[in-house]
């Protein structure tokens, strides 16, 4: 999503790398460009000005650091600043009722239903919570059949009332049901339109009224840019929402709705969404943000992806396989399914420091796994179990034929993976598997 503005930034921080120090002088430039970069990635100007301000004081307050260049300390000022524009910290989310109610709001398309069955999910999986979604919006039935469709798939129960036309009895008598039912968490989905009017913002107070939530959220499509900015603050004034939902992160857009919807409403982007996939969400951490934007990757999130998938049982049988040589086409595959498990590749490769640059020209495609995946399930059970055997040619030459590659690709695909063989048994040897195994892909929970 911030590519553009991942680009633009990284020019603009050229022109002050290699100075001996910081003076107001040779950050004018630089200072130009951000500002520049920020209303291209469709910040409102007023902030985008105020943004840079902030930073020039910031970096002409402080004495450059003897082990820190200039250029290392702007970058750093400036992501700071971005964290703060964003809202600072990760926000707190209020789940104290008994039932917990979360209330829903939003336009029409903006991901709420989506959202809702996203919210669920990870309340259930993650929290240990036992949800139950309500369908409010009583003027689209496709809205109810999709949040019912949504609530089979990830095991959730969906309450609605079919013949109710009033979404204000539907979020009570759904709150009543949990309560008899044991449920510790009710998520309202409400009716969105396709712009703001009266009626609707009167519908969605009245339903907050009379259900007090814990929780409202506004949901917003962050690939509406700075409308969606426009549509937050008109609902705060009405609704006065505790925080924001970005969905749809992962789209093709310039950003200033992330940028800068928290530091227009005064309120915190409290989830964002990506994909339709219904685990593709999760709390929003402005300062993890602020750095995938400057190019710092995101190592935090990856190992806390990485830590889901693994556990320490198998991590260490690994490593005892490792130890003696035994690392077979089945443990590749298998771990090969857990990373994909975690993300894209290009998603995950662009968490780690320094790579999203590299990887801004290159396409890292999923469908080379696959590629993978296709060999190995070509082989028999006993070829999987002793890599050796793919010594003989003939073997290989009928994997190429079942998986529908090229006897090449196999051949390199073989040859890789006895390079990493032996690269993991000489770590092992020298005492560095623990070490490297505790990260990724074969980490330690």
């Amino acid at each position: 999503m911030f590519d553009n503005l991942q680009d633009r930034l990284e020019k603009a921080f050229k022109n002050i790398k290699g100075q001996g120090k910081i003076t107001e002088l040779n950050i004018a430039a630089t200072l130009k460009d951000i500002r520049r970069a920020l209303v291209e990635a469709d910040v409102n100007y007023k902030i985008a000005k105020e943004f840079t301000d902030n930073v020039k004081s910031k970096v002409m307050g402080e004495e450059v650091l003897l082990a820190v260049q200039p250029g290392q300390q702007m970058v750093k000022i400036v992501k700071d600043e971005l964290a703060k524009l964003m809202g600072g910290t990760k926000a707190d989310f209020n789940l104290e009722g008994k039932p917990a109610v979360v209330l829903l709001a939003g336009l029409q398309g903006s991901g709420k239903t989506t959202f809702s069955a996203k919210l669920a999910m990870l309340m259930k999986t993650k929290h240990g919570k036992k949800p139950l979604l309500t369908a409010c919006d009583v003027y689209r039935p496709a809205a109810v059949e999709q949040l019912r469709v949504l609530g089979e798939q990830i095991n959730c129960p969906v309450y609605l009332e079919l013949d109710n036309k009033n979404p204000v009895e539907i979020a009570q008598n759904a709150i009543e049901h949990a309560k008899t039912r044991g449920y510790n968490l009710v998520i309202v989905d409400t009716a969105g339109r396709l712009s703001i009017d009266e009626d609707m913002m009167s519908e969605i107070a009245n339903i907050k009224n009379a259900i007090n939530p814990e929780e409202t959220l506004f949901v917003v499509d962050s690939m509406t840019g700075q409308d969606a900015v426009n549509v937050a603050k008109a609902f705060n004034d009405r609704l006065n929402f505790n925080g924001v939902v970005l969905t749809k992160l992962d789209g093709d857009s310039r950003g200033g709705a992330a940028l800068s919807i928290s530091y227009i409403v005064e309120k915190p982007i409290k989830f964002i969404s990506t994909g339709e996939k219904l685990d593709k969400v999760d709390f929003f951490h402005p300062d993890r943000m602020a750095q995938r934007i400057l190019g710092m990757g995101d190592v935090i999130s990856l190992v806390e992806r990485a830590q889901e998938q693994f556990d320490e049982k198998e991590a260490e049988k690994l490593q005892a396989k490792i130890r003696k040589n035994q690392f077979n086409f089945n443990d590749f595959l298998n771990q090969l399914n857990q990373i994909r498990k975690m993300g894209s590749i290009k998603e995950l490769m662009g968490m780690i420091p320094g790579m999203s640059k590299q990887l801004k020209d290159i396409d890292v495609s999923d469908k080379d796994f696959k590629k993978i995946e296709a060999i190995i399930l070509s082989m028999t059970e006993a070829e999987r179990e002793d890599p050796k055997m793919m010594s003989d040619s003939s073997r290989r030459l009928r994997l190429a034929k079942g998986s529908g590659n090229s006897i090449q690709e196999v051949n390199q695909f073989v040859k890789q993976f006895e390079e990493m063989r032996k690269m993991m048994k000489q770590m092992s040897n020298m005492g560095m598997a623990g070490k490297a195994l505790k990260g990724l892909p074969f980490g330690k929970r």
